[in-house]
């Protein structure tokens, strides 16, 4: 089953390349760099932020759903830079140390934001149960990244498990955009349209979670052969 899913992920980032490269070729032909590419996706997480946050100001629930709809949206196209990015390293032959480092505190930065987003329209909204959830999908997902990062500085390669930052991200926006859209247009919502968002928040909390306690566990297995 693993390795049906990494074949599935595999052949949707190749289609996905075909599909931006040309973009890719026309950003390296202008002069755009990998960190500036970086730097706009992290920007667009931070807006996506910013609505959630929005969301929860507005008046009706028509609009709260309104604009948590677009949250989603713009956590998915912006979250696209972080294949571009990549991407116009590789073609353009701007691959660098700091660059791979910069992708990823900004990776974290982006979901601290988006995931904090989410925290704190839950919270403003009556969701407080869910808005914990949330911030147990924020640990996870935090968790994950440095599990792997701490077992590469041991020479531990630790790519393991399931709910990784490209299953997140899909999760997080898709979960959004849906919730929002049949939030905001149900006449009468068969049931709360808020349990799509904190649905999905609960699987990325129990997978993220789990994903970083078997990388731990891997970890110890590789440093007692050594």
């Amino acid at each position: 089953m693993k390795k049906f899913f990494k074949q599935l992920r595999d052949a949707l980032q190749q289609l996905i390349y075909k599909v931006i490269n040309p973009l890719v070729y026309g950003m390296i032909k202008i002069g755009i760099t990998p960190n500036v590419v970086t730097t706009i996706g992290f920007l667009g997480n931070v807006l996506a932020a910013a609505l959630m946050v929005y969301a929860s100001t507005q008046e009706t629930v028509t609009e709260q759903f309104y604009w948590v709809a677009w949250s989603g949206a713009t956590i998915i196209i912006f979250s696209l830079f972080d294949m571009l990015d990549g991407q116009v390293a590789r073609l353009g032959g701007m691959i660098s140390t700091f660059g791979a480092m910069y992708d990823s505190v900004l990776d974290r930065y982006c979901e601290l934001f988006t995931l904090g987003g989410i925290t704190y329209y839950l919270m403003e909204t009556g969701y407080e149960t869910g808005a914990i959830i949330t911030f147990l999908a924020l640990i996870g997902s935090i968790m994950v990244s440095y599990v792997r990062a701490r077992a590469e500085g041991l020479d531990i390669e630790c790519k393991i498990g399931f709910m990784q930052r490209p299953e997140r991200v899909v999760v997080t926006s898709v979960a959004a955009l849906a919730c929002g859209i049949y939030g905001a247009n149900a006449v009468a919502p068969v049931f709360d349209p808020m349990l799509i968002l904190i649905v999905a928040m609960g699987i990325i909390a129990v997978f993220a979670n789990l994903t970083a306690f078997a990388r731990i566990m891997h970890c110890r297995k590789q440093l007692m052969k050594k």
